[in-house]
């Protein structure tokens, strides 16, 4: 694999499942993928309030906390602003071809839904969908209205993966770091990445 596919864009919103998106960072960032890591400034708050990860507002500033934390290569961490629209994910042109967002807030589906692009994590997701790449969405709503329904099937007819946060019991998880795992599992499976992290079904229970 040339060191430019082993990019991808990772996408934080405001839904609640921070525990999800700093594991899957965390995975990525050690399959030496290149994250472009985007942040809504609700994640940032649902970060401080369920991970008790304080970020600061600048890219800059927050690159460098995330890097201390992770422990992890700087150059294989890219933040971006959320108005960066010089970011390589802003174009067709440059941006990877793989997208998740996770957690992904019904806001969000429905804007990505509807093409509004009025910050980069939607006009990210608006350049997979056109560029016909592969674009994966958490989401982290319950219950799901007739609304958020008919938006996510709208996406699906698309090609884009909708992937609710509803892990499984099969693994008989004994802790809340083993049911993040299990979704987290299921992303990297279906985004085609490598993952110990979950026996799968039947040939690894055998």
């Amino acid at each position: 694999m040339k060191p430019a596919d082993k990019a991808i864009t990772l996408a934080f919103t405001g839904a609640s499942g921070a525990p999800y998106g700093m594991r899957l960072l965390e995975c990525l960032l050690a399959q030496d993928y290149t994250v472009y890591l985007l942040i809504s400034s609700a994640a940032r708050v649902v970060l401080a309030t369920e991970h008790d990860i304080k970020l600061p507002s600048g890219p800059d500033a927050a690159h460098k906390a995330l890097v201390e934390r992770l422990k992890c290569a700087p150059e294989k961490l890219v933040v971006c602003g959320k108005e960066d629209w010089f970011s390589p994910v802003a174009s067709g042109s440059a941006a990877p071809k793989q997208m998740i967002v996770c957690p992904c807030s019904a806001g969000s589906v429905a804007a990505i839904a509807h093409g509004m692009s009025d910050n980069l994590i939607e006009r990210a997701a608006d350049v997979v969908i056109k560029e016909k790449g592969q674009l994966l969405l958490v989401v982290r709503e319950t219950p799901f209205s007739t609304i958020h329904l008919e938006n996510m099937h709208k996406l699906s007819q698309m090609g884009v993966t909708i992937m609710p946060a509803a892990p499984g019991f099969y693994h008989q998880p004994q802790s809340i770091d083993d049911l993040v795992d299990f979704i987290v599992a299921r992303v990297l499976d279906h985004m085609g990445l490598e993952q110990n992290l979950v026996p799968r079904w039947g040939y690894d229970q055998r």
